[in-house]
């Protein structure tokens, strides 16, 4: 569907501002190492409690009040720690290619241009490896080694974190190291160029593999974290778990849909091996599903795969613990606006990934003497190439999951919804998400609207409608909206759309 431009007007008939990220509260930047030339850091929240003044914490602690006072049940609630919103998917390049991808000035100024937008944390794909041998590495070695090593230093001189791509569950058939026997027969992964085993997580002969080779890679490119892809769904469905167990299996835990014995075992240790080293661990399994246990897994849950409805991923991940990174596959659904997927994301404390690096153009998909399955990865690339041979300016596309042929507004609006989302969730913030029974509304919400509060040195309400008709809201005392307007306890909110509110207090 086309997009549309979202305006969000309170009762007064005010437009809803955007705060720009230099208007942000308390934003300062990181100090970077010295470069060969200026570069652009990354902009960062004053997010140090240890800094609060005496006023800062009683203007907390009132704000907290606030809430506990007034908000009786909700869906979730949260205190903020160690949270980095924002978060993009950057492209290297081509894999597989006729060349290795090799980083230099174009990907300078590509990082200028995240840094600029507030991105603070970068995560490689699965073309980061060299995964067919194509260049004499592997699944656990960059494709051009000393060009991932600049790549490194570049964003590190700018204060990213980066994210390097791992998976704990898939190889190549083809791949010389390949033990038939720690995979399940039959339990294959055939898309695009990859032709992979799910691997068992109940094999040890896998495990003292695969945790060693991890380990190395984030000895050597993922001292910030690591991307884990999952994808390990054996106990999820019956025909899966009917298949016979892999020949170098133990079966040391209870499997079943409600609980990953194994594979939550095996992510557990790859998290503490992670957390031990101080680096990040980021995790995918699969859809908008999460790991099913109560160990600690991740720090940040990947979701969106193969999604085709962004009103149905909103209710399947509105409780996942956070914090979770929503990222809408857009090659199965599409947007009804460009707004859309914060919508979805902010009023349950998330935020959508953004993408960037060097434009997807699909040559991917034609590598000659490559074995391709023809499916939709296939005609990703197919549309991707044949625009970016007709015309390369028009192609805004860094990823399989991204938009074909894009737009450059698309980044701007991210980078623009981030500076409205930031002060929601400063470090420290008290969230009441999904509010169900609460004194700060004069009359019951519509049906379609959903409310979440945030609770730092100010009080704030994200008011979310769901629905396809105007909603009308009452507060039970006066309210900021985000422009210029006096306080009001009468709002209006568009059909699919998002209003941010603030609660003034006296002195």
């Amino acid at each position: 569907m086309r997009r549309r431009d979202f305006l969000a007007t309170t009762a007064a008939g005010v437009t809803a501002g955007t705060i720009t990220a230099s208007e942000t509260p308390d934003a300062e930047t990181v100090a970077v190492p010295a470069a060969s030339k200026p570069v652009v850091s990354v902009p960062r929240q004053g997010r140090l409690v240890a800094d609060y003044t005496a006023a800062d914490h009683r203007d907390r602690l009132r704000a907290i009040a606030f809430g506990t006072a007034t908000i009786q049940d909700c869906l979730r609630r949260h205190l903020v720690t160690n949270y980095l919103p924002a978060q993009a998917c950057y492209n290297l390049g081509e894999y597989p290619a006729t060349r290795p991808w090799d980083p230099g000035e174009e990907d300078e100024a590509e990082l200028d241009r995240l840094a600029t937008l507030g991105v603070e944390v970068l995560q490689v794909f699965d073309d980061w490896n060299d995964s067919l041998r194509l260049f004499g590495g592997d699944k656990y070695s960059p494709v051009n080694r000393e060009g991932y090593a600049r790549f490194l230093a570049m964003a590190r001189a700018r204060g990213f974190k980066v994210l390097t791509y791992v998976s704990p569950c898939f190889l190549q058939r083809t791949d010389p190291d390949f033990d038939p026997a720690w995979s399940r027969p039959g339990d294959v992964l055939v898309v695009g160029y990859w032709n992979m085993a799910r691997l068992s997580p109940a094999s040890p002969g896998w495990r003292a593999y695969v945790l060693r080779k991890i380990a190395r890679v984030i000895d050597e490119w993922g001292t910030d974290g690591i991307y884990v892809d999952g994808g390990y769904l054996m106990n999820r469905h019956a025909a899966k778990r009917a298949m016979p167990p892999a020949a170098d299996e133990i079966a040391a835990f209870t499997e079943t849909p409600e609980e990953d014995g194994a594979f939550a075992d095996l992510l557990a240790l790859m998290y503490a091996d992670v957390k031990r080293r101080g680096g990040i661990l980021k995790l995918h399994v699969d859809g908008v599903d999460k790991p099913r246990t109560d160990l600690a897994t991740y720090d940040y849950l990947w979701v969106g795969e193969g999604v085709q409805s962004a009103d149905a991923m909103r209710e399947a991940v509105k409780d996942h613990p956070p914090y979770v990174v929503p990222c809408l596959d857009m090659g199965f659904t599409s947007l009804e606006s460009i707004d859309e997927p914060y919508l979805h994301t902010i009023p349950f404390m998330q935020f959508p990934v953004a993408f960037g690096g060097r434009i997807f153009t699909g040559e991917r998909g034609f590598v000659p003497g490559v074995a391709y399955h023809d499916d939709f990865w296939l005609k990703r690339c197919r549309d991707a190439r044949a625009i970016h041979r007709e015309n390369p300016a028009l192609l805004h596309t860094y990823s399989a999951w991204d938009e074909v042929p894009g737009s450059p507004r698309t980044r701007e609006r991210w980078g623009e919804w981030l500076a409205r989302y930031r002060p929601l969730v400063e470090e420290g913030t008290r969230a009441w998400l999904g509010i169900r029974s609460s004194d700060l509304f004069a009359a019951p919400l519509p049906a379609e609207v959903v409310a979440s509060a945030f609770a730092n040195r100010r009080f704030r309400l994200a008011v979310a409608n769901y629905g396809r008709t105007t909603a009308e809201i009452t507060t039970a005392s006066a309210w900021l909206g985000e422009g210029a307007a006096p306080p009001a306890s009468r709002f209006t909110i568009p059909p699919r759309s998002l209003l941010l509110l603030e609660k003034p207090f006296d002195g």
